[in-house]
């Protein structure tokens, strides 16, 4: 059986190389061509980004494989013996505390170069390593805190029920909605400031769109993400009464009040049409096959890794593989994700403008130097997004008649061709 579960992460390994090495070649390639959506120089530099990222992934992915082997081969056996073999809620949570702590270690190195290299090189990362230090600080506190609750109750379910893997899916999955009701007003104001947004104009026309769309808010704040990076974006987050809207303070900065409006009007239309519930069933869907599956791994696999299947054991093995399932499951998710977001793209065009969702897309493009082209098979497998060229052209737009080196004007892009009589 072990042999069995070592192939099939071996080819789940050798597939995400090969998406990798495939997206990369396509940027290589696509970068030096006639740059669509933003100036030559600033298209050449999004896709050098897109390829330092991509690059860092095929890394994460030895490493990951690399990880994977020594844990089932030696690291589970090992573990186990400087734990003990007991099978009490206590050893579990000994043990899975050391085999997150492991993985931590080993892959702390690649996230460090991703942050202070290549996003700092590229001009994204405005964390100090201070920051850095207290934000990981507060990250393991959480983690200890929240993560051993959890810990507790899975490794009791494993260890007194007889159909625990059912169990152990609804506790995962109550876990889940519980996140989504405390993250915006718990969570995120732990690691950052959350500033009602100033009574104005502004805040009266985005009160207006949250009543025609039917909901009903915590508030709309604006967040201070511009002191660990500089990237644009905004989001509708939480169930229940903690839902609220959050604005990046860096997208107040770059868009107009048209171009913000439409934004928002994208994020209300993933409410109107119940995206967010869409999300949590096709998560339930998953927790529920994953439990089921790896709920019914045969003891002889533990016996070939050389331990004993405890509750610690069992919860980090469902760890181990879940990315595997998780891959199986990826373009599906991706493809109704992205038919939501072409939905999402037509509300905000309706409330909010079609010329000024379309502005404010060419400027998150520009902003983020995110590199308009990807690999097809690529896109299709990991796109939670719809290929923001095909976005635009599903909102009219043809980036073939605008000089992109042009400076883009404030009043939106769609008024600018009208200007030049285009």
């Amino acid at each position: 059986m072990l042999q069995w579960i070592i192939g099939i992460y071996t080819l789940y390994v050798l597939m995400k190389i090969y998406l990798s090495v495939m997206q990369i070649g396509y940027i290589n390639v696509e970068k030096r061509r006639k740059p669509v959506l933003m100036p030559q120089g600033r298209y050449f530099v999004a896709g050098n980004y897109a390829i330092a990222k991509e690059r860092l992934s095929l890394v994460e992915s030895f490493v990951e494989y690399l990880l994977f082997l020594w844990w089932v081969l030696a690291g589970f056996h090992w573990l186990q013996g400087i734990v003990g073999a007991e099978d009490t809620v206590f050893n579990a949570i000994l043990f899975l505390f050391g085999f997150f702590a492991i993985n931590w270690i080993v892959t702390l190195p690649l996230e460090l170069y991703g942050k202070f290299k290549i996003d700092q090189s590229f001009g994204f990362n405005k964390m100090t390593p201070k920051m850095y230090l207290i934000d990981t600080l507060k990250s393991i506190l959480l983690f200890l805190i929240l993560g051993g609750a959890v810990f507790a109750a899975l490794a009791w379910i494993i260890s007194s029920t007889e159909n625990w893997w059912l169990w152990g899916f609804a506790l995962l999955f109550a876990v889940a909605l519980l996140a989504n009701v405390i993250y915006p007003t718990i969570i995120a104001p732990i690691f950052n400031k959350f500033t009602p947004l100033p009574e104005g104009e502004l805040r009266k026309e985005i009160e207006a769109m949250m009543a025609d769309a039917g909901l009903r808010s915590d508030g709309i704040f604006v967040m201070d993400a511009s002191k660990r990076d500089s990237r644009l974006n905004a989001y509708f987050g939480g169930l229940g009464k903690a839902k609220r809207v959050v604005l990046f303070d860096t997208l107040l900065e770059k868009l107009n009040d048209k171009e913000l409006l439409a934004v928002l009007g994208h994020e209300l239309g993933h409410y109107k049409h119940g995206d967010i519930w869409k999300n949590i069933a096709m998560m339930g869907g998953f927790l529920f096959v994953a439990f089921y599956i790896f709920g019914h791994l045969p003891e002889s696999l533990y016996a070939e890794m050389g331990v004993v299947p405890t509750a610690g054991a069992t919860i980090a093995m469902i760890t181990l593989l879940l990315p595997v399932l998780s891959f199986v499951y990826t373009p599906l998710m991706s493809m109704l994700s992205r038919h939501n977001e072409y939905e999402a793209d037509r509300y905000g065009s309706q409330v909010g403008g079609k010329q000024h969702l379309v502005s404010a897309l060419l400027k998150l493009v520009g902003e983020n130097k995110s590199f308009p082209k990807s690999d097809p098979i690529y896109s299709r497998f990991y796109y939670t997004h719809p290929p923001i060229l095909e976005r635009l052209e599903a909102l009219g737009f043809d980036p073939d008649c605008v000089d992109m080196d042009a400076e883009l004007p404030k009043e939106g892009i769609f008024e600018f061709l009208d200007r030049e009589g285009k």
